[in-house]
């Protein structure tokens, strides 16, 4: 593999930005002095150090995002920005979004280029719940709780049992629901069948992975070790 590959994929720069980095001999292989961002190395075997800090080969990647309102789940679009869009340095590593959120939905999100990972967490056999928090136009009564763990009847599919719970059932309701698929709309689908019009909705939780409340909207960290136990991984 090229070094100014390795060194992009590793997240320290644009290939650009790693010609200037090994100008100013910030970059070493095996402890001798790169000259040439083009050279080929062993990202198995010999030892890369950036700015004094040893990078390690990584071929895949595992994000968790804080996805912000506006960025459509997917790879790419021509109208509209993705969630891809906000982490260019990843951009060459073929990323995607693990399932999707609406346009306008925010919450965690996973990114990666593993679709095994994406797999075991999205298919619908697998029943790994999702939670959203969820405010809308419209008030939630308890007759609702029953409603949506018996299943609703959308027109096009029958929801899975889901758990509904009221944390304000006044005009402009709060709610959290916990599902497990993911079909178009879904979330908005199922409280438009009780009489309740979603205006913000936010993903939470994948199975027992919480979004990371230090990560603002449009912020995204790699997936630690801790993080992929409570996937279920």
């Amino acid at each position: 593999m090229r070094l100014d590959k390795f060194l992009a994929n590793a997240g320290i720069g644009t290939r650009k930005e790693v010609k200037k980095f090994v100008k100013q001999n910030l970059v070493t292989v095996n402890d001798e002095l790169v000259k040439k961002p083009d050279i080929h190395i062993n990202p198995e075997e010999d030892i890369v150090v950036f700015d004094e800090i040893p990078i390690e080969y990584e071929p895949v990647v595992y994000l968790m995002m804080n996805k912000p309102a506006g960025f459509i789940s997917a790879t790419e679009d021509d109208e509209h920005e993705t969630v891809i869009d906000i982490v260019p340095e990843y951009m060459h590593m073929d990323l995607f979004p693990v399932g999707r959120l609406d346009k306008d939905t925010e919450g965690l999100l996973l990114l990666t280029n593993d679709g095994k990972f994406s797999h075991q967490l999205m298919n619908p056999k697998h029943k790994v719940p999702k939670k959203y928090y969820v405010e809308g136009d419209g008030h939630i009564n308890e007759e609702a709780i029953g409603i949506f763990k018996n299943g609703i009847d959308l027109g096009d599919f029958t929801s899975s049992p889901s758990e509904l719970e009221i944390i304000d059932d006044d005009v402009q309701s709060k709610a959290y629901v916990t599902i497990y698929e993911g079909k178009f709309h879904q979330v908005k689908r199922m409280f438009h069948s009780i009489d309740c019009e979603v205006t913000y909705l936010k993903r939470i939780q994948i199975n027992n992975l919480n979004l990371d409340e230090e990560l603002a909207l449009g912020e995204y960290r790699h997936l630690l070790e801790e993080d992929f136990k409570l996937l279920g991984l």
